[in-house]
């Protein structure tokens, strides 16, 4: 498969300039091996493995099929009881790129660079990418309008080069990138490489539920919903008649709970979790209590293809794109 060299390929030793993004419940031992193999980068999240015993194995496995990068996203707050040991099991895997998502990196960011590995935060804005860098993060995956999951509300038209005007480090794009037309746009406005999800939802190596991976093909941009009723937080998901019913705001009490100081630190991880079964139960089966995690890419998703694939589909669009510029 053909190289694309930028910074964020020769920091991690790369062919591609695309990460394989963590999702909870999708990523995988064969997305992210796969991934990986193919030039890429695999990375999935730490708690898609419970419990503990389960994440070491995983990574032990991986390890065995790929002697190429891998990434680990961490939960940094305090509703992931078990970063300590996330982090601990990832470093003596020798995992070469950490995410961290939802909190302080800080001490990701040291204990990662005693063994020489990177660490990326996700972010939204200037102000925590900043910080971040301040840090000592080696780079940020700027999270924009359009991503599935927890997207940011800026476009990535403005977030890109915003953040490429005040930082340093390298900025990865996510949000809405789901085709090589899209990372070329991404690379143009600056940014070092894309962080892909909602594209390998959609791929034959996901173990999920056969409807999930249907809805992501035929969904459009207009059937992605933003919601807090999942973790507290907006997330988007794709529109059900559950999502439909529930609505897309916390109730009132659970609103006020989470927001007021004194209950706030008990409130938001038993949200979190209430909003982690959920998430589960729909990926893993069929439920009236459908919660499908997606970006608005998927209406640019029409058919369900490998891992490799879906690489080397991105790439020769990538090329054709600038082709066509040029």
């Amino acid at each position: 498969m053909k190289t694309i060299p930028t910074p964020f390929t020769k920091q991690l030793k790369i062919d591609l300039p695309i990460i394989a993004a963590p999702m909870f419940l999708v990523s995988n031992e064969d997305i992210v091996v796969e991934a990986s193999n193919a030039g890429a980068l695999g990375a999935f999240p730490a708690l898609n493995y419970r419990p503990i015993e389960q994440y070491s194995e995983a990574l032990k496995a991986m390890r065995a099929r790929t002697q190429k990068p891998i990434g680990v996203n961490i939960i940094v707050n305090k509703s992931n009881t078990r970063q300590s040991e996330d982090l601990k099991y990832a470093l003596e895997a020798g995992v070469e790129l950490f995410i961290t998502s939802l909190g302080s990196p800080r001490e990701v960011i040291a204990q990662a660079h005693k063994q020489g590995a990177k660490v990326y935060c996700d972010v939204t804005n200037l102000e925590h990418a900043l910080k971040v860098e301040d840090m000592g993060a080696d780079g940020v995956i700027a999270v924009g309008q359009g991503a599935g999951g927890h997207a940011g509300p800026i476009s990535p038209l403005v977030l890109i080069p915003w953040l490429k005007t005040r930082l340093k480090i390298p900025v990865v794009a996510a949000g809405g990138i789901s085709h090589g037309a899209a990372m070329a746009a991404c690379l143009t406005l600056g940014a070092d490489a894309v962080s892909v999800g909602t594209r390998f939802i959609a791929c034959r190596e996901a173990r999920i539920d056969q409807a999930y991976k249907d809805a992501v093909v035929k969904a459009t941009p207009e059937d992605i919903v933003m919601t807090s009723r999942v973790s507290g937080t907006p997330a988007a998901v794709i529109r059900t008649p559950y999502i439909d019913k529930v609505g897309t705001e916390l109730p009132w009490a659970v609103r006020r709970l989470k927001e007021h100081k004194l209950t706030k630190k008990y409130a938001v991880p038993l949200i979190h979790l209430f909003g982690m079964r959920s998430l589960e139960e729909s990926a893993s089966k069929p439920s009236w209590k459908t919660v499908w995690s997606a970006g608005q890419s998927v209406g640019l998703i029409d058919e369900i293809l490998s891992v490799r694939e879906i690489l080397q589909k991105m790439v020769r669009e990538y090329e054709e794109a600038k082709t066509r510029l040029t």
